[in-house]
């Protein structure tokens, strides 16, 4: 069947990020976005994986605009306090990614020789400085990863909407017919809107995928998340180039910085308390009051079929397994590129490879998700019990083949390439946590030519000098030079 015109219902940044990919990819179809402008959504701020970096080069758009827009900040990763011992980020850098044949062997060097987790990576990350050589030369990617004010972000998402030749639509979808053989036929609001293929982003409403029989399949058994308050706070002297993710007696908190305030939110398990209680234990936190802008309460998950007849689910619709690793944007990013390469000819066989493939998405951000969760915390009930929780098979058995060596990408050989978290991703948390055999890597490293080693060693010390000689500025003050430039 050719498809002439795909409607997208759901303005939310996940509807927005499929119609902009979609009308890049598919300039001549018609492509209309259908939101109320009524509705409102969820966040007080929010923050990427790389693949934002995708999005914005797959589509042309300057980052330096991007981030003046959103009042965005660069992100170079995410802090992990009180989760372990010590401190550690989960942060990804090109000069650490060296490898002998898969080994990550200058990660390896480092564990080989017992560094602190926070040296795994860059120390002008750690320390919120970057180069002054960044705003004269666009082309110099020291951030992959972002955090924006979702609010302005979304009005960003749809002034480019627009000008792709996007039609925004506002009203609210309340109804769908289906015709004879299953498929959408229209939906409808105040009026009655007829496509060829629908992309549901209605979030956790479902309100096209769920009237063609698509059930949530819950992964509440290990994953005990399923409240949260969220609540914004004023700026601070210094903005931190990371999100901060807190461990708290019961979940755990965020905090994510714009160029003018804090988003933040308290990420608990409502077993254990309510969220007038949780609200007492932020406050005691910065020992001051603060107002909760939104009470959220989720059941993490995913959609057993994310792609039935001619309908799609993408954001919210489709999965939600809890805010930690930020892993929302990028899955709805990783979706729409998958989708795209699918649509044109589908037929019953690929709809089945794609929902395989979002599946293996699914399972990828569930695990790695979980894994964050096997500390030796036991201050509280909570950590008692989520630390013992059953493990998924899936995780269980990437667990026992890195139980004496280091994640490779083999070990993800029968999963799709679209998934977010690969073998760096899961050794740089599970070094934070404590969970690496440090003397099963000395020995493997201690294995290859010394050669090799000695440049290993170099690559290390050409990073360190560097980082101590290079011109760099505040974080802070790269964004105002920033806005500046853009007045």
């Amino acid at each position: 069947m050719k498809l002439n015109k795909i409607a997208v219902v759901g303005g939310g940044t996940a509807g927005l990020i499929s119609a902009l990919i979609l009308k890049k990819r598919f300039p001549n179809k018609t492509i209309d976005v259908i939101h109320s402008s009524k509705l409102g959504i969820i966040g007080v701020g929010e923050g990427s994986t790389e693949h934002w970096r995708q999005f914005m080069e797959f589509l042309g758009i300057d980052q330096f605009e991007m981030l003046r827009r959103t009042d965005g900040s660069l992100k170079m990763g995410i802090m992990f306090q009180d989760w372990a011992d010590k401190p550690y980020m989960h942060s990804l850098q090109s000069t650490f990614d060296g490898k002998a044949g898969q080994h990550p062997i200058v990660y390896s060097n480092l564990i080989a020789r017992g560094v602190d987790p926070l040296e795994l990576v860059s120390q002008s990350s750690v320390n919120s400085l970057i180069g002054q050589d960044y705003l004269t030369d666009s082309k110099k990617f020291y951030a992959n990863q972002f955090h924006f004010n979702t609010h302005k972000l979304n009005e960003y998402l749809l002034e480019l909407c627009v000008s792709s030749g996007i039609d925004i639509i506002d009203d609210v979808v309340n109804d769908v017919t289906l015709d004879d053989n299953g498929n959408v036929k229209s939906v409808t609001g105040e009026k009655e809107y007829k496509y060829d293929f629908y992309i549901d982003s209605t979030g956790f409403k479902r309100i096209i995928i769920g009237k063609l029989g698509a059930k949530w399949i819950s992964h509440a058994k290990y994953l005990k998340m399923k409240s949260a308050i969220v609540f914004p706070l004023p700026e601070e002297p210094s903005i931190p180039m990371w999100t901060l993710a807190k461990a708290m007696d019961y979940g755990w908190l965020f905090r994510i910085p714009v160029y003018d305030r804090f988003g933040n939110g308290y990420i608990f398990d409502s077993d254990y308390i309510t969220a007038d209680q949780a609200k007492d234990e932020v406050e005691r936190y910065f020992g001051k009051k603060i107002e909760v802008a939104k009470t959220i309460t989720f059941d993490p998950g995913a959609l057993d079929k994310v792609w039935i007849k001619n309908c799609v689910a993408i954001g919210l619709s489709a999965s939600f397994v809890e805010p930690l690793e930020a892993s929302s944007i990028g899955t709805s990013i990783q979706q729409v590129f998958l989708l795209m390469h699918r649509l044109e000819n589908y037929d019953d066989a690929v709809i089945e490879s794609y929902n395989k493939s979002c599946n293996d998405i699914l399972i990828n951000i569930r695990d790695f998700i979980v894994t964050h969760y096997l500390t030796n915390k036991t201050n509280t009930q909570f950590w008692k019990d989520v630390s013992s929780i059953e493990l998924p098979k899936t995780l269980k058995k990437k667990l026992d083949l890195w139980k004496h060596k280091l994640p490779v990408s083999e070990d993800f050989s029968s999963e799709s390439q679209y998934i977010l978290f690969n073998a760096n991703n899961y050794l740089m948390v599970l070094y934070g946590l404590g969970l690496v055999d440090k003397d099963s890597v000395k020995l493997e490293y201690e294995s290859y030519p010394e050669e090799l080693r000695n440049y290993i060693e170099s690559i290390l010390h050409q990073r360190q000098s560097y980082e101590m000689n290079s011109k760099m500025m505040t974080h802070k003050k790269f964004l105002k030079k920033l806005r500046e430039s853009g007045e």
